[in-house]
């Protein structure tokens, strides 16, 4: 059985602004029904969407059992007013309106929080993250509220500071990660939380022209060398590609990370990807 555990159903991997557009008037069934066909066909059984603020992931939660798979959402992402996040979900200016959110997520049928704690990776400066991360204090309130709650939290966190503050707070699975100390990796897999690395939303970008690709090549080479440190120390990995993202197609990208997993570990690489699979099951 395949499984992509990130993606965004709401996107289609080129132009964002125009994919949210396709929803204005009312989630687009016949987009959502194509896409969930294109992962039956390849023999996919679990996705796990990072959720959007148009209710896209929530009608593909309900459709997608005709289809033979397993789809679990938040709902939508959750993020703090005025950062990373907020185009595709609800923020919070106060400790107070994030548990109305959590709530909504409850009402709504979420399976879980996904929680937006830092930026993302700037594809022109090597090691820079578009945003600061949430400190710590809230981000251990807002996982410990979700978790009273019964609901497990994914959360979007890059930079090692976002990340070992996560897994400090006992996040269930971590979204992206880049740019690991050894420490942090260390920490992962000491905690049992589950890793998303999302190779391919780099991978799919080296030679596109976009962004440079003397950026892309060693921030994909470090993220490599993560993952096989993590894997080392017996960390769990999950298959994600965050398709939707630009140039990360639905199916696609599926089989883009799993073949870039084949890459690093051979024939080693589905017991890697099952095990954490299995993980990220067991919690969402």
């Amino acid at each position: 059985m395949l499984a992509d555990c990130h993606i965004h159903m709401v996107l289609d991997g080129v132009y964002w602004k125009d994919a949210i557009a396709r929803h204005k008037d009312g989630v687009c069934e016949p987009f959502v029904r194509s896409t969930l066909a294109r992962y039956q066909a390849l023999g996919t059984g679990y996705l796990r969407d990072g959720g959007d603020r148009w209710g896209v992931c929530e009608l593909a939660a309900k459709l997608a059992p005709e289809y033979g798979i397993r789809y679990v959402t938040p709902a939508f992402p959750i993020c703090r007013a005025g950062h990373y996040g907020a185009f595709i979900g609800r923020t919070f200016r106060t400790f107070s309106d994030y548990r109305v959110l959590v709530g909504e997520v409850k009402a709504r049928g979420g399976h879980f929080v996904k929680l937006m704690i830092s930026g993302i990776m700037d594809f022109d400066h090597y090691g820079a993250i578009t945003d600061e991360p949430m400190q710590l204090e809230l981000m251990a309130d807002c996982i410990s509220l979700a978790h009273d709650e019964g609901l497990s939290v994914m959360v979007h966190a890059n930079g090692d500071a976002a990340v070992t503050a996560a897994l400090s707070a006992g996040v269930d699975s971590v979204e992206h990660g880049a740019y690991l100390s050894d420490e942090t990796i260390c920490q992962l897999a000491e905690c049992g939380c589950v890793w998303v690395p999302t190779l391919v939303t780099i991978a799919n970008l080296v030679g596109d022209g976009r962004y440079p690709d003397t950026v892309l090549r060693p921030l994909l080479e470090c993220q490599c060398r993560a993952v096989k440190l993590a894997a080392k120390k017996g960390a769990y990995l999950a298959p994600g590609s965050d398709a939707g993202a630009y140039r990360v197609l639905h199916g696609q990208g599926m089989l883009d990370e799993y073949a870039l997993f084949d890459g690093l570990f051979g024939a080693d690489a589905k017991q890697i990807l099952t095990r954490g699979t299995k993980r990220i099951m067991q919690k969402f």
